[in-house]
């Protein structure tokens, strides 16, 4: 079933199911997909065809859903930005990948101004909450936009799998952003996966908190719409905002990453909520400590998934699901799975190799680099093909993250390739640091890198958030690491911060911590 028949299949078979809370909007599929038809008609008026970029600039909101699915519906590629990046990087992804209508809320006012004067092909800058009054030129207001255009539904656009439906900017830690094409059917298959692996029915209420413009979450728009499922959405995260929601909306899943659950267990007012309607908590986006996540499953009392993936895999690679006879397993066993990478996800062939291509022993103890193929794998990146060639080798995407496996198929990345210490000739992988540092009580967050040091090479450095009302002093922590690491492990050196750099997806920006 092409993507663009989803949300007619969902409004012939539930009309009336509330479909999308947004704030104090709820709206059920047959307004929802009102909404999105209307916008249809707009964006055809413009004169978008099938193939054109439609970029959006958005926070967590009911016009990102009506945007995924009209691009869907049109054909569109849609482009979603990162709305943490700066006016020049949102220039350099409108011209890259030559968007010509941008959807913006009224917030983002001033970093917009600049580009169309950056990205020349942008024609059009569509604004949310800004009447059409205070639009400029080849500007227009969303509602009164729609509000012009029939809510029926438009003849869809014949669609092929091979085509692409989005173009995700990665973050640009190791240089300029690369636009990760993903077809309709990477985002089809990826969405029957979730939905057979996490056994996602029309009584799921899925809660978007992290970004919309992230596949984290983004994934879900179309698995749960296809389950005929509720989408509840929240603008920003707020700990306490996210704990409320889940006991009045009575969400049943959400992906969130490991930061949000960090300040969500350490709410003092976190066990004052009824979560019993959570399924799973996924978390993904970063390494997780087996400590936390004892501490989310005893605070949110629900089954917890790691989950692991790329933009370039739509995105899950892992999900750390018990096997049937493992759930038999002591408690203790059963998290020493739950906190590793997990199992390889339905839809993909997932292999742990050494740098001659030879699969690594499944011992738990020798490191090699994850290689995946599969039908939710990119066809490479946009107008860069010796990019696409360097990361896809006869068929297989390298991931660049290294990690042991075990004789039950389920990995751990020990670490980034490029993240990887090597200190006095021995490799010391910065998450095994990690998981000690959060065994701690006094620390909230964690972050291992690789310093320059004339003796040995490389050191160990740590970098540390402190609990509110906490303190800790560096001598401490590398004493409490010498407790349980080899001291060639240990941080050499530790920092203490307020908090630490992240990229606009969320992740621990380490190269920002090397300086």
């Amino acid at each position: 079933m092409p993507l663009n028949e989803l949300l007619p299949k969902a409004v012939r078979l539930h009309p009336h199911r509330e479909a999308v809370v947004c704030g104090d909007l709820r709206m059920d599929y047959a307004e929802f997909a009102a909404r999105v038809w209307r916008l249809c008609g707009a964006l055809r008026r413009m004169g978008l065809a099938k193939g054109d970029r439609l970029a959006v600039l958005h926070e967590n909101c009911h016009v990102f859903l009506e945007t995924y699915f009209a691009a869907a519906h049109l054909g569109l590629i849609l482009v979603p930005l990162n709305f943490r990046l700066s006016p020049g990087e949102l220039g350099f992804i409108l011209q890259d990948s030559g968007a010509r209508v941008l959807i913006a809320q009224g917030r983002f006012r001033e970093p917009v101004r600049d580009l169309p004067t950056l990205a020349p092909n942008l024609e059009r800058i569509i604004w949310t909450q800004r009447d059409s009054a205070s639009c400029g030129e080849n500007e227009a207001g969303y509602e009164a936009l729609i509000a012009a255009e029939p809510p029926d539904p438009p003849q869809p656009m014949a669609l092929e799998d091979r085509d692409v439906a989005h173009l995700y900017y990665t973050s640009g830690t190791t240089g300029r952003p690369k636009g990760v094409m993903l077809t309709h059917g990477n985002v089809k298959s990826h969405a029957l996966g979730t939905i057979a692996e996490l056994h996602i029915t029309d009584s799921d209420h899925w809660f978007h908190v992290a970004p919309l413009f992230h596949l984290a979450d983004a994934w879900a728009t179309f698995a749960i719409t296809w389950a005929g499922g509720k989408h509840v959405i929240l603008p920003v995260f707020e700990a306490l905002r996210v704990l409320e929601t889940i006991e009045r909306e009575r969400i049943t899943l959400t992906n969130l990453i490991p930061t949000m659950l960090n300040l969500m267990v350490n709410e003092p007012r976190a066990r004052e909520f009824d979560y019993s309607s959570l399924r799973f908590m996924l978390s993904g986006g970063a390494p997780i400590a087996p400590e936390t996540v004892r501490r989310i499953m005893e605070t949110l009392q629900c089954d917890y998934v790691q989950t692991y993936g790329m933009t370039e895999t739509s995105p899950y690679l892992t999900l750390s699901l018990l096997k049937g006879p493992m759930r038999s397993l002591p408690p203790a066993e059963q998290l020493r799975y739950k906190a590793k990478t997990g199992r390889e996800f339905i839809n993909v062939r997932l292999r742990v190799v050494d740098e001659a291509g030879r699969d690594v022993a499944a011992d738990e103890t020798q490191v090699g680099e994850i290689i995946v193929k599969g039908d939710t794998v990119t066809p490479g990146y946009w107008n860069l093909p010796d990019e696409t060639a360097k990361a896809i080798r006869d068929g297989w995407l390298c991931t660049g993250d290294l990690a042991v496996i075990d004789a039950e198929g389920y990995v751990n990345i020990v670490d980034r390739k490029k993240d990887m210490i090597i200190t006095g000739g021995e490799n010391v992988y910065s998450t095994e640091v990690e998981n000690v540092l959060y065994q701690h009580r006094d620390i909230l967050e964690a972050a291992v890198v690789g310093v320059p040091d004339p003796k040995w090479g490389e050191a160990v450095k740590a970098f540390v958030v402190p609990k509110p009302d906490r303190e800790i002093r560096p001598e401490e922590v590398i004493a409490f690491c010498r407790k349980h690491l080899a001291g060639y492990k240990c941080p050499k050196s530790v920092e203490l911060l307020e908090s630490l750099p992240r990229t606009g997806s969320g992740k621990i920006y380490k190269k920002g911590l090397r300086g």
